[in-house]
């Protein structure tokens, strides 16, 4: 048999991913206004299978985190400094070879309130400012106009994306980034694992759950603005950006049935076409027939404007971006059976599958069978954009961080994604993430570390936040410099 000599594409984007909300800081300033990323509270002795529980919003939380104008126990207000570090950190993904460089814009920067007429110039001077050096440094930027962070003048006031108006709101600051950026910025990103407003209402969409007597069909009406949303940032962006190319994102869940039970594989094929609902809206343009049953089982009636399905058909995505983590197990009967944690969701144990140190699931042959099936459902282009090992680090006394396990994950996934452009998927590029330790969405923490660079920083806020690279970061920047090989 043939060696495989493991080259990636000529001109595949090599690079890694961060957001706004979890490394920039400076919460306040320059004029930004306050976000639902600013809502979130670290909480210490919190068991891992009780982050979601305890990260989940009432109204009593919302009421105090807005009256309290500290960071101390909020640390995406803080984030890693990233607004004032930004020239460091590029200089380090420069280094490695970033051929592109994943970042969000926070809405809140560029409209503190949401509603506004006019921007806060020094906001879009702070993303000038970063996409230029991110040039200076060889690196594309790859943007997201909405990555967690809406802002909490449109939730209480607004009821979130549940209104209509919020969709006028959002492509007026869609219309203002592509105008200012037009000349910067060539590849966008719509919504953030989109599919999350079903998960979790407040941080997706500005839902919070509490003000709604009917939170399912709020969330739903909210997915709906959204899906008009993206579809009209796609049509502005073409217009106003003619060679651009803007995609859609979702959390792909690849889920396999615990046994061949027909009634298994029944409960892995639903959640798998449940996943698939998100890109069938965004890439085929139509609400899908399955969809559809389960409305109208679940009596829920979205509001829609006359021509909304019309916007949604003539407004398809260039391209598929998505996260893998893991994979999940489906069963029709999981009473009694030993359950794991996720990426904001969990299942039945796979016992097949070694789990990371959060007790997530790693399987790299899953990211093969993602790839391959988004590919042969879709037929466009798909881009890898985030992925990545959540691990606690040791500094060694020499100062250096010996995180070969982070390699080994990456090599798996790396050999899995190269399997898959030999069967004929077209990957656009991989981003990691994160690239440089951040703070954890999920449970808002500093020791879940996912980069290449280490930051001295700790749960509580403690440290100098110098940067430190890691083993990781020399064997990455071996692989970008030889394509994969």
């Amino acid at each position: 048999m043939t060696e495989i000599k493991r080259t990636f594409p000529k001109g595949f984007l090599w690079g890694g991913a961060i957001a706004a909300n979890q490394v920039e800081g400076a919460w306040n300033v320059d004029g930004k206004g306050i976000s639902t990323a600013d809502m979130a509270i670290y909480k210490k002795n919190v068991s891992k299978a009780d982050y979601k529980k305890h990260n989940s919003m009432t109204e009593e939380h919302i009421q105090k985190a807005m009256q309290d104008t500290s960071d101390h126990d909020y640390p995406k207000r803080q984030g890693i400094d990233f607004y004032h570090r930004y020239p460091e950190d590029l200089a380090l993904f420069g280094e490695m070879g970033f051929k592109t460089l994943r970042v969000s814009i926070a809405w809140t920067r560029i409209f503190p309130n949401g509603d506004e007429d006019k921007p806060n110039e020094a906001g879009l001077q702070f993303y000038d400012r970063l996409f230029d050096e991110m040039h200076k440094n060889g690196i594309e930027p790859l943007v997201t106009l909405s990555h967690y962070e809406m802002p909490m003048y449109l939730v209480n006031h607004y009821g979130g994306w549940t209104q209509r108006k919020v969709v006028d709101f959002f492509i007026h600051f869609c219309k203002t980034v592509f105008k200012r950026y037009q000349n910067k910025v060539k590849h966008w990103i719509t919504f953030n694992e989109i599919d999350s407003i079903v998960r979790h209402p407040f941080t997706s969409g500005g839902i919070l759950p509490e003000r709604f007597e009917n939170v399912e069909l709020a969330v739903y009406q909210g997915l709906h603005h959204q899906f008009i949303a993206s579809a009209l940032a796609v049509k502005y962006c073409h217009e106003i950006i003619p060679d651009s190319k803007i995609g859609c994102m979702l959390t792909r869940l690849t889920t396999y049935p615990h046994t061949c039970n027909p009634q298994d594989i029944l409960a892995a094929f639903k959640d798998n076409q449940f996943n698939y609902f998100f890109t069938d809206v965004q890439v085929r343009g139509a609400y899908p027939h399955y969809m559809k049953r389960f409305f109208r089982e679940k009596e829920i009636v979205i509001e829609k404007l006359e021509g909304d399905d019309e916007i949604l058909k003539t407004h398809p995505v260039d391209f598929i971006s998505f996260s893998y983590y893991m994979s999940l197990v489906a069963s029709a009967d999981s009473e009694g059976m030993e359950k794991v944690s996720g990426n904001t969701i969990g299942g039945v144990k796979n016992p097949y599958l070694e789990t990371s140190d959060w007790g997530w699931q790693v399987d790299p042959v899953g990211l093969r069978l993602s790839l391959n099936e988004l590919y042969s459902r879709y037929e466009v282009p798909l881009f890898i954009v985030e992925n990545g090992l959540g691990a606690y680090d040791k500094v060694e006394e020499d100062s250096s961080i010996q995180d070969d396990y982070r390699i080994d994950y990456f090599r798996a996934h790396f050999e899995q994604m190269h399997e898959a452009i030999l069967d004929g998927v077209e990957l656009m590029g991989y981003t990691s993430w994160g690239a440089i330790d951040l703070v954890s969405y999920s449970s808002s923490e500093m020791e879940k570390r996912y980069g290449f660079i280490y930051v001295d920083k700790d749960n509580d806020g403690n440290g100098t936040l110098e940067r430190k690279r890691k083993k990781s970061f020399y064997w990455y920047k071996d692989v970008i410099s030889n394509n994969g090989l």
